[in-house]
């Protein structure tokens, strides 16, 4: 089975291909756990998780932005405020073999505040027009921005519509819309993520008054009932801390989002299609947990899931420790004890 390829398309109608994405997670996105996320998906879009712009161009290129082929598709998102540089970012991903290129416009850390980007640049649309203009004159790659409904006192619908549309004229077909709003002070990171209430409707009535634009929603989505729910309103929708709490909710997103004809592999068989992975990058010097860590959930909610996290966790900081550790840990789980079906967090 194989999934069309994001670079290939550059017309908004095009995005239809993706209408289901994992979110760019900082600490989670990692090449392996999209290495992971692929045994148990392959259609579904990737990103990665958000590069500064100094750090791409300053930075270990390999280090910071490898990726396996088997990856894609695959989306750099990139954190930057500077036209020039975000458009070097844009050829270096194109060159590097990425299928887009994503600008943070939603994030609301201090540190990223600090630097001018991130959610603070919704204040700003003329600014990320003009990065947008730099970085799709600079590749053929899509360039899409993921930013918040509003923030601070910037909240109200009006404000999201003539951001979209400032940032829109400068050539963006794709917007990703985090459903809630964004307080850049007296909020973390992780409170902005739960406390500022979910609009889902201001998402529906974007799409609404922009039918031109690809409009994907973000926030709050656990599982592919939602997902399908969702998908009557938008056009795509992506998934955040639902997919690395709940990994295998996506064994049947194949199927049930992208109509492919596809046999969901069980927990057993993904967890063995990592072994020759775990054992590749252990004989580079890897550290085992480095993979494991996001293996953690493989088996959530299913008989013999705290045996499965326990052993990982305890054995797979041991020096040498490589896919034995798994091995072993998938052995104290029969597969008759595991229920084929997929699990849905409620």
């Amino acid at each position: 089975m194989t999934c069309l390829n994001l670079a290939t398309f550059t017309n908004s109608a095009s995005y239809g291909a993706y209408p289901l994405s994992i979110a760019p997670m900082m600490d989670r996105t990692d090449r392996y756990f999209r290495y992971f996320m692929r045994q148990i998906t392959r259609c579904t879009l990737l990103y990665t998780e958000m590069v500064t712009s100094a750090a791409i161009l300053h930075g270990d290129k390999e280090h910071l932005l490898g990726f396996s082929p088997a990856e894609k598709p695959l989306v750099l998102q990139v954190g930057g405020d500077r036209p020039k540089e975000l458009a070097e970012c844009a050829r270096i991903a194109e060159d590097m073999g990425y299928d887009g290129i994503n600008i943070n416009v939603g994030c609301p850390s201090s540190r990223v505040q600090d630097g001018n980007f991130g959610a603070c640049l919704m204040a700003q649309p003329q600014l990320v027009a003009e990065c947008v203009a730099a970085m799709l004159n600079a590749t053929h790659l899509p360039v899409s921005v993921k930013h918040r409904i509003g923030i601070d006192d910037l909240d109200h619908y009006e404000d999201m519509a003539n951001f979209v549309r400032i940032v829109s004229a400068a050539g963006c077909r794709h917007f990703t819309v985090h459903a809630r709003k964004a307080w850049l002070q007296g909020l973390s990171p992780k409170e902005n993520r739960d406390i500022p209430p979910l609009r889902y409707s201001d998402v529906h009535r974007l799409k609404q008054e922009f039918p031109h634009l690809f409009i994907e929603i973000n926030g709050g989505i656990m599982n592919l009932e939602m997902v399908q729910q969702q998908l009557q309103s938008v056009d795509a929708v992506m998934v955040g801390r639902a997919a690395y709490d709940h990994p295998y909710l996506f064994a049947t997103a194949d199927s049930e989002i992208y109509g492919k004809v596809a046999q969901p592999p069980t927990r057993h068989e993904v967890a063995e299609a990592m072994f020759s992975y775990i054992d590749f990058w252990v004989a580079k010097g890897l550290k085992l947990n480095k993979i494991t860590r996001h293996m953690l959930q493989l088996f959530a909610g299913q008989p013999g899931s705290r045996v499965w996290k326990r052993h990982l966790t305890e054995n797979s900081c041991r020096f040498g420790a490589d896919s034995v550790v798994v091995r072993e840990a998938l052995a104290q789980i029969p597969e008759s004890a595991v229920v084929p079906s997929v699990n849905f967090p409620a």
